[in-house]
């Protein structure tokens, strides 16, 4: 309630200031507008006076005839008090005073300021703190012979405000109404919209905000209705590799891929979306922020790619122990097999069936050491044959493969491809007892992957959607959950500078030996 109450104090005095400027600014103008008509009618009204005095015969005669200057006072004081002038001056060409109201004047310099009278014009003027007209006194041969001046004191500052026309009191009137009016309506905006806060309060919200949005460790981006950058924090910068001058620019203008307009823009709606940006994968929520036209919308992201890296190397892992349990079952099949056999008396049959695994088996290995020449690569073809077995799909290499030997990198890039190629493959045919094909080729400084299988394929309109958000075949045609295995290929190849593609149950990956 304190604080309330030291608002409306401050609001109040700025009522105050707001009124007095503008009592101040309608004073001024009733000042300035009092004082043009004052120079105007008065100016007119000194000019008829001085003329008056200048034609009379009188005044004439005796300027003409210095021995007559004792003649003029009664003529210049008679012409005052008739007027109502301030003063009237009697004055020689070479402006000596002869007569005036103020004795300390006679025999002294008659001021003219910027007059034109002794060129025997008539004019009307400001000379100090009066208003004058001077007009030439005229003798029979033409010539100058002397110079009347009639003059009244210019009013005050508050004179004039007080003397000045109606329509300014009017508009003085009006501004006030206008003004007291304006002042509560913006008091009562104010209180409304600042919630009852001090304005100390205010800036420290403000300063909290800043130093809350820079301390957290996700990262914000707020947006205006337009799609317009209003406020982001240094976490949210790095993360989306934004430049400094971010605020105020709309999102199009960063070269955001489609997942990731869809999800700022809110197309996309749902939580923890998972958006790939150059490299990272980010985990992105939007809240639409509600409130008069519509404010615009908050989004928070967090980086999840270490999370997804170790999911990835967990899944692997899996993928091996997998491989190991099939190799395992594998084998206890084969053992028994063996074991029931020699319990029959079939030794003959019993040797010919050991030949026969170890024959199937060497031939696998000695298939894929020939035309594979990576470790790596050929390790993951072994190992995806058993897993591949234990699913009864069939898997062969292209006869006319050929892999030779690759740096480090491009190897676990190859790994990565391939692996989730298959994995992907081993998905669409599970339980169909289908084949999977692979086909490996290397010239020309591009290694090319292509993985085709016995499945229905991915339909033409998914073609790209199963990279960009990705989905597996399996979840493409079940309309199960997006994955990460055909996305982080995608990434994998395009970070290389190579590409990713499919056409129905046939992907193909090509990737420079040289990353681009």
């Amino acid at each position: 309630m304190a604080g309330r109450g030291s608002l409306a104090r401050q609001l109040l005095g700025w009522q105050v200031v707001v009124v007095v400027t503008l009592l101040a600014a309608v004073a001024v103008f009733s000042a300035v507008q009092a004082r043009s008509a004052f120079q105007t009618t008065e100016g007119r009204r000194m000019l008829s006076v001085a003329e008056d005095v200048a034609a009379t015969p009188g005044v004439r005669a005796a300027l003409a005839d210095p021995l007559r200057y004792h003649q003029l006072p009664p003529f210049a004081e008679s012409a005052r008090s008739l007027s109502g002038a301030d003063g009237v001056l009697i004055a020689l060409p070479a402006l000596r005073v002869l007569t005036s109201p103020d004795p300390s004047q006679v025999g002294g310099q008659l001021p003219v300021g910027g007059s034109t009278v002794q060129s025997g014009r008539s004019w009307v003027g400001e000379v100090g703190a009066h208003l004058v007209a001077h007009v030439p006194v005229i003798g029979d041969d033409g010539a100058v012979i002397g110079i009347v001046a009639a003059e009244v004191d210019r009013p005050s500052f508050v004179a004039g405000v007080v003397h000045s026309p109606g329509e300014a009191l009017l508009i003085l009137g009006v501004a006030t109404v206008l003004g007291v009016g304006g002042s509560l309506l913006v008091a009562r905006r104010v209180k409304r919209q600042t919630l009852g806060l001090e304005p100390t309060e205010i800036a420290g919200l403000v300063e909290h905000r800043e130093a809350m949005l820079h301390g957290i460790k996700e990262g914000v981006v707020g947006l205006d209705p337009q799609g317009r950058v209003t406020l982001v924090n240094d976490h949210a910068k790095t993360l989306l590799s934004l430049p400094d001058d971010a605020v105020g620019r709309p999102v199009t203008d960063f070269e955001f891929n489609d997942r990731a307009l869809d999800v700022l823009s809110g197309r996309a709606e749902g939580a923890d979306q998972i958006v790939l940006r150059r490299g990272r994968v980010l985990i992105m929520n939007r809240m639409p922020i509600s409130g008069g036209d519509g404010v615009g919308s908050v989004v928070t992201l967090r980086d999840r790619t270490e999370i997804v890296a170790l999911r990835h190397e967990l899944d692997a892992n899996r993928a091996t122990t997998d491989t190991l349990r099939a190799q395992a079952h594998e084998f206890s099949n084969r053992l028994h097999t063996i074991a029931g056999l020699i319990e029959l008396g079939e030794y003959d049959e019993v040797r010919r069936f050991v030949d026969r695994v170890s024959h199937t088996r060497s031939a696998w290995q000695s298939e894929v050491s020939s035309h594979v020449a990576d470790p790596a690569v050929a390790a993951l073809l072994v190992a995806k044959s058993s897993l591949a077995a234990e699913q009864a799909v069939g898997l062969r290499l292209e006869p006319s493969s050929r892999l030779g030997t690759v740096d480090e990198h491009l190897s676990a890039d190859l790994v990565t491809v391939l692996g989730n190629l298959v994995d992907n493959a081993l998905d669409s045919v599970r339980g169909g007892g289908g084949w999977i094909e692979v086909a490996l080729t290397h010239g020309d400084g591009v290694v090319q992957v292509v993985v085709r299988d016995s499945g229905p394929g991915v339909a033409p309109d998914l073609a790209s959607e199963v990279f960009r958000h990705g989905f597996t075949t399996k979840a493409a045609e079940e309309g199960g959950q997006r994955g990460l295995g055909l996305a982080l290929t995608r990434q994998t190849c395009l970070s290389r500078g190579g590409t990713v593609e499919v056409d129905g149950a046939v992907f193909t990956a090509r990737m420079p030996e040289v990353p681009v």
